[in-house]
């Protein structure tokens, strides 16, 4: 369906252009500004890696998982961008000889996606200086993406809107107000965060777009395919919390201490589970326009699909809703 030249979303792409004018940043000279990562400081807060619940780390053991949390933080945001760019730059097209305004918009929106991606591979260059060898990025960015953008278009551009609400909310409700967080590692994510608001407002928009295409039957089978990327996601958690609990056992010295070790495997893969996923999954804004595109018994296949993984919040949340 080729869009209009002029439609009554157009008014929110321009805005969405005029904003990304306005904020554009730099690596290197608003970012990094030839800074290293401390040492001495933590990557992400404690609302997000859940290390406070592993009570028998002292102080430093707490301060290097949450810096490997942190690195592998990074690298997933730089894995996603890879087919969150291509999808956008595939969907641009319905809008070249349409709505020049929002092919603008769609267009600035990749140029930052790339940008993102060279942003992260960086923050990985830069992290790997500082810490011990032996870390490893499990999945393969290209792999990925080709599996994800093998799934229906609506289904990828929900998975895109679901991960750029929650790494809004990241920002908002646990890295910007930490105070004990690597000032760099902030800065990364705060720039991040400036960009990617206006991204979530096209994955949106995109997404509606996408929507009135299809017919009930489309978008029964569109459902399944969001699940079995959801499913996907999780995969990717698993091997890289293992991954990622391996670094840190052998760092350490505790890998031959078995009860431990499975606590922090287990502690690891809820903390992923909650911050890829859990944390999206509860995010009003992405509920709401969920809902707003499909049924109740469609609803129901997700939430359903959600359920096993949903114990994968934050005890002090937990204890909050008690």
């Amino acid at each position: 369906m080729q869009a209009t030249a002029f439609s009554a979303t157009t008014p929110r792409y321009a805005r969405c252009i005029e904003t990304s004018k306005r904020i554009r940043w730099d690596i290197d000279r608003d970012v990094i500004r030839g800074r290293r990562f401390e040492l001495d400081r933590k990557y992400l807060p404690d609302g997000l890696s859940c290390i406070d619940e592993l009570d028998f780390l002292g102080t430093e053991e707490q301060r290097f998982l949450s810096q490997v949390q942190g690195r592998t933080y990074a690298n997933m945001f730089g894995l996603v961008e890879r087919f969150i760019g291509a999808k956008m730059l595939e969907v641009s097209r319905d809008h070249w000889l349409g709505d020049q305004t929002a092919l603008e918009a769609l267009v600035r929106f990749t140029d930052e996606e790339l940008k993102h991606q060279a942003l992260f591979r960086r923050i990985e260059s830069l992290v790997a200086e500082r810490m011990p060898p032996g870390y490893a990025f499990v999945p393969q960015p290209n792999d990925v993406a080709s599996f994800v953008l093998g799934k229906s278009t609506w289904a990828v551009l929900a998975l895109t809107c679901f991960i750029e609400l929650f790494s809004l909310a990241h920002y908002r409700a646990s890295i910007g107000a930490a105070e004990d967080l690597s000032k760099l590692f902030k800065d990364v994510f705060l720039f991040h965060w400036k960009e990617e608001s206006q991204h979530a407002i096209l994955d949106e928009l995109e997404w509606a777009r996408e929507d009135g295409k299809l017919s009930q039957a489309q978008r029964d089978a569109a459902v399944d395919d969001l699940i079995a990327l959801v499913a996907g996601v999780d995969g990717i958690l698993q091997a890289q919390a293992g991954s990622d609990a391996a670094y840190f056992l052998r760092q350490t010295g505790m890998a031959g201490d078995t009860a431990r070790a499975a606590a922090v495997g287990a502690t690891l893969l809820k903390a992923y589970r909650w911050q890829y996923i859990v944390s999206g999954a509860l995010e009003p804004r992405f509920q709401e326009t969920l809902g707003s595109l499909i049924d109740e018994t469609q609803m129901k296949r997700v939430l359903d699909a959600l359920a096993p993984l949903m114990y994968a919040r934050p005890l002090a949340m937990q204890r909050a809703m008690s």
